[in-house]
């Protein structure tokens, strides 16, 4: 999937995985700590690189976000605008709200990704949900932006996306298996995975 044609799917609903994560404890929030040294001299900076990519391949969600920070800074190397997405999108299908926070913005602003509000609002309320006081006000200037039509579609994701995780939970809670796992080919009723960003029924 090409950067200008995410959906709903893979910005958002596969999102809630977080969430399911610590389900056990009814803990949303992950814990912010740095992984990475990339703050490195110049001659030490393609060692810490690689060790901070193969701790982000490995799924570690703190490294994956502090790498997509140093793709999109672009400080200390080339902004990347696809690059800093990729490992945005990583970590925050862990639930790291900074980096859904730093997402959600980038919808917002089109930046390295066709501007869209309704995906904007969607993974900042998520990353409110996450522990993002930031993100919450940040998804009430998008709202203001928003149609009646693009916060109906938003709400009703979102929805959708609490009441899986209440299920789950109460499915956890009964002693039963985890058997919710979102992906970004996970269906939701009226929206295709092939769908346009915004697709309201």
């Amino acid at each position: 999937m090409n950067r200008t044609g995410r959906t709903l799917i893979l910005g958002c609903l596969s999102l809630v995985a977080p969430l399911l994560a610590s389900a056990g404890d009814n803990s949303l929030l992950v814990p912010a700590i740095g992984r990475c040294s990339l703050n490195a001299s110049p001659e030490e900076m393609p060692q810490a690189l690689a060790a901070c990519q193969e701790m982000a391949n490995q799924g570690d969600t703190q490294a994956q976000y502090e790498l997509g920070e140093f793709f999109y800074d672009g400080q200390r190397t080339q902004r990347d605008l696809p690059q800093a997405m990729h490992w945005f999108e990583q970590s925050s299908l862990q639930g790291n709200a900074q980096a859904q926070l730093r997402l959600g913005t980038m919808f917002f602003r089109g930046e390295g990704v066709q501007a869209n509000n309704v995906q904007a609002y969607i993974v900042l309320k998520m990353a409110a949900v996450n522990g993002s006081d930031e993100a919450m006000d940040s998804a009430d200037q998008v709202a203001e932006r928003m149609g009646r039509e693009e916060l109906q579609a938003a709400s009703q994701v979102l929805g959708q996306i609490f009441r899986s995780y209440l299920l789950e939970l109460q499915n956890i809670d009964n002693g039963g298996p985890s058997g919710f796992n979102p992906s970004p080919a996970s269906p939701v009723p009226g929206i295709s995975p092939q769908a346009p960003a915004f697709a309201p029924n």
